[in-house]
């Protein structure tokens, strides 16, 4: 059997210092040097990625901004990716503005990737994400909304209290052109709301990969609402045991906890076996 296995990172392999512990990268790598096919889908971007799995030799393409990138980081290929109409990024905008959120808003252009943002109207969540990606070269302060939204637009990431967020939530999520993915932040007491194009899911992009890598079969590993498609739609599906309840429900079984490194064991007793 050729399986394609899956993990998400925060919250699944990667453990609250934002890493994968030694144990699981020693344990990882070798099961990836004895062929286990291995890859990551995640919320995360690229180079945020590339980062928190440092010294883990995943060589396959990836899955980044829950589904909207399909990314081969060892060719530096984009496999896949998805973005929003002009008019329907200008209407997420508005409706985000009408609750006096302020988004950032991730973006193409022909010469770089950006997220942007307007200044002086950064939520102490945002300020605080700033802070931590400080010399990120993708970051762009927007003196406009037309700046704001220039380039292929494809990811709103939005940071703040959960009641100011929930409402716009409890607009977007009806609106079949979009997914919009509402949930708290894993490491911090903000909420995070993140929209996406409809097509831009975890479960299209892991199933373009099992075609494109030519698997017959997707095993996936998860904790959160950003996993849910993506359980929907691979063979065999986990959840970590500090998932949400209600994930656990849907999964083919629950495995050890995040913090003590439940996927890599998990693949130590069963990747040769599926």
């Amino acid at each position: 059997m050729n399986t394609l296995f899956v993990s998400d990172l925060d919250g699944t392999l990667l453990t609250k210092e934002e890493r994968v512990s030694d144990y699981s990268l020693e344990h990882l790598n070798a099961l990836i040097a004895r062929g286990m096919n291995f890859t990551y889908a995640t919320a995360r971007s690229v180079g945020s990625a590339v980062r928190a799995l440092q010294g883990l030799n995943v060589v396959m393409p990836a899955v980044y901004y829950n589904g909207g990138l399909v990314y081969d980081h060892a060719s530096g290929k984009t496999l896949r990716y998805s973005c929003f109409e002009d008019t329907l990024k200008s209407y997420v905008l508005s409706l985000l503005a009408s609750f006096g959120i302020m988004p950032f808003v991730y973006s193409a252009v022909p010469s770089r990737e950006n997220v942007a943002w307007r200044v002086g109207q950064e939520s102490f969540g945002m300020k605080r994400y700033l802070a931590r990606r400080h010399g990120d070269p993708r970051l762009r302060a927007a003196s406009s909304n037309e700046e704001l939204l220039e380039g292929y637009v494809f990811y709103f990431k939005c940071i703040g209290p959960k009641e100011q967020i929930e409402k716009a939530w409890n607009i977007l999520k009806y609106d079949q052109r979009i997914i919009c993915i509402f949930h708290q932040e894993m490491y911090q007491n903000d909420f995070w709301m993140e929209i996406s194009p409809h097509d831009a899911t975890k479960a299209n992009a892991v199933a373009f990969l099992k075609s494109y890598l030519g698997c017959n079969k997707l095993v996936c590993f998860g904790d959160t609402s950003n996993d849910s498609d993506m359980f929907d739609v691979c063979d065999e599906k986990y959840a970590v045991r500090n998932a949400d309840d209600w994930l656990k429900e849907k999964a083919t079984g629950v495995i050890g906890y995040c913090e003590e490194d439940g996927v890599a064991k998990w693949l130590d007793e069963n990747a040769f076996r599926s």
